[in-house]
């Protein structure tokens, strides 16, 4: 198997490195962290295809850079789902979340403003990669406990089963590989 896996996307061009998770499964490392370019592009693409919403939620880390350039172009807030309680948060919720790229069970917290925020909008969550679908779901009962309206789920790729979703908007499929 090849070390790097090339991927074109939103007009561009990246060799994402290719990580083993384990004895059976490897995946194509998408990192969106300083890749201005491409989180410009990918934004811009995103909005083209998402419906109508009012506000954007996302996951804490790497979905950050997204959700901030959406939110730019488009003039709309972006909340973020944090992965702690943090000192300004008062009275957070919290919900467990296993992703493919994390070995534990985490936790994403709003905080009582933000779920107030987000009740009776219609709420677009974004990543950068849906794969398994957990922090989609995670996310998803964020938006259900607030009383939000998902209004869509984007993400720029869609790696592996989460290709043949159809409630989701991706700008590309990323295959995983098996052994």
């Amino acid at each position: 198997m090849s070390e790097y896996y090339e991927l074109k996307v939103a007009g561009l061009t990246r060799q994402l490195p290719i990580c083993k998770v384990d004895e059976h499964l490897s995946i194509a490392a998408f990192i969106m962290f300083s890749d201005v370019e491409m989180t410009v592009a990918s934004a811009t693409e995103l909005l083209k295809r998402v419906p109508e919403y009012d506000v954007l939620l996302t996951a804490e880390s790497k979905g950050i850079p997204l959700a901030y350039e959406m939110s730019r172009q488009s003039g709309k807030k972006y909340i973020l789902a944090r992965k702690s309680v943090k000192l300004y948060m008062r009275d957070p919720v919290a919900v467990e979340v296993k992703s493919i790229t994390t070995a534990d069970i985490q936790k994403l917290y709003l905080d009582a403003e933000d779920l107030a925020y987000l009740k009776d909008r219609r709420v677009l969550i974004v990543d950068d990669v849906i794969s398994t679908g957990r922090s989609l779901h995670s996310l998803e009962s964020l938006v259900e406990k607030a009383g939000g309206i998902i209004s869509g789920r984007a993400a720029v790729l869609a790696e592996g089963d989460a290709m043949e979703r159809k409630d989701i908007i991706y700008l590309a499929p990323l295959p995983v590989f098996t052994r």
